[in-house]
């Protein structure tokens, strides 16, 4: 009897399978550099602590909260895009508060797909945003994403092949796991597709302020008529480091967070009040926050290429995300990412994404991410250069 229908249609997840050799290795006690779950490390900035321990002590906070997220915190929501992107949005319509981003991409699928509905996507992409169509029944599309003009090109000859036409495009840039870096035609030709296809587009936008060598991110709702045709996420966790906090939002096309909401509203009663009084402080007083944040991440991803170029691991330096994105060298590609990704924990002692994990044309490569300090990058640096010297085991 096929009891779990849904969940019979997930694959096995790779990351859970590094995550839990990393696990057995630390248990044996191993010394094990963590460079694969993309999971902050800096400490959320002070006053949005104190903020939260204040707000935690009023007990009127302790009531349920709103499924949409608390007026202040959608208004701040909403005056944030102002100031970055100069975007208007209206926090009654066009904005809506989540449990984290990924909450939002999962319902936004149920809210919008059934069974027979096609969802294009990047490959190789972030995991949820393959899972939460497949989750909610749709048939996914993917796009191969080798640079930009080749996708744009590909995704306007697929549009035209596939029937029925696809329903929805989930895109993100900066771009998680490739860290390719969209620009405003890239967009514009997007939301032109959209609307003469009658397609929505749905962006994450995680990695908005973690930005380096003067690369500023774009929001696709600057791209006029954008709001028909898109919404947008948006991921507290990255920009001012609360991942555990679980708070993100989504905004733009009014018909989409309205159905949104009315779905949430089955779920859950939103977050606990605090937090979000919490992440108005991040919202409206964060800025030179996040910049420092992302000048942390921009010295590990320096202290992290130009360690692999000594040793002769050749990496390209990205622009953006907390991410770097690396082709897995000759002659260990021979083994495929996982079980380079193994190697590395074995030999190395350091934990990576295997790229599989991402999509299909993930193979090849591997993800690492900056949640370590400097101090431990290099000494990862050292571990891979002591494998790299013994060679692949026969």
């Amino acid at each position: 009897m096929n009891r779990f229908p849904r969940i019979d249609r997930l694959p096995p997840y790779l990351f859970a399978m590094i995550n839990e050799l990393t696990k057995k290795a630390r248990r044996a006690g191993e010394d094990i550099i963590d460079l694969g779950m993309g999971n902050p490390d800096i400490p959320t900035p002070k006053p949005i602590v104190d903020k939260l321990i204040e707000a935690s002590k009023n007990p009127k906070n302790y009531r349920y909260s709103v499924t949409k997220g608390i007026y202040k915190l959608r208004e701040a929501i909403c005056n944030w895009y102002k100031r970055h992107f100069g975007v208007e949005l209206d926090p009654d319509n066009e904005a809506v508060v989540t449990i984290g981003s990924k909450q939002g991409l999962d319902l936004l699928s149920l809210s919008m797909i059934t069974p027979g509905d096609v969802v294009f996507v990047p490959d190789p992409t972030y995991p949820i945003h393959t899972y939460s169509v497949v989750i909610a029944g749709g048939d996914v599309h993917s796009i191969p994403l080798y640079d930009l003009d080749d996708f744009l090109d590909r995704l306007k000859k697929a549009i035209k092949r596939v029937w029925p036409r696809p329903k929805m495009i989930i895109l993100s840039f900066p771009h998680n796991p490739t860290t390719k870096i969209a620009d405003y035609n890239f967009f514009s030709e997007v939301i032109k597709l959209a609307l003469e296809f009658d397609i929505m587009i749905i962006h994450d936008l995680a990695y908005a302020d973690i930005v380096f060598d003067g690369y500023k991110s774009l929001s696709i709702l600057e791209i006029p008529e954008a709001k028909k045709v898109s919404i947008e996420f948006f991921s507290m966790s990255k920009s001012y480091s609360m991942p555990g906090w679980r708070v993100g939002f989504a905004v733009g096309n009014k018909e989409i967070i309205r159905n949104l909401v009315r779905l949430k509203s089955y779920f859950d009663y939103g977050i606990f009040q605090p937090i979000q009084i919490a992440s108005i402080i991040a919202l409206n007083h964060g800025d030179e926050w996040a910049k420092d944040i992302a000048k942390t991440y921009e010295k590990r991803r320096d202290v992290l290429v130009d360690g692999f170029m000594r040793i002769g691991w050749q990496v390209e330096k990205p622009k953006a995300t907390m991410f770097v994105w690396a082709k897995i060298p000759e002659p260990w590609d021979k083994l495929g990412s996982l079980e380079f990704s193994k190697q590395l924990l074995e030999k190395a002692k350091v934990a990576v994404s295997p790229g599989l994990g991402f999509g299909e044309l993930g193979e090849g490569f591997v993800r690492l991410s900056l949640v370590e300090n400097e101090h431990r990058i290099r000494q990862a640096v050292r571990g891979i250069q002591k494998m790299f010297k013994e060679g692949i085991p026969s």
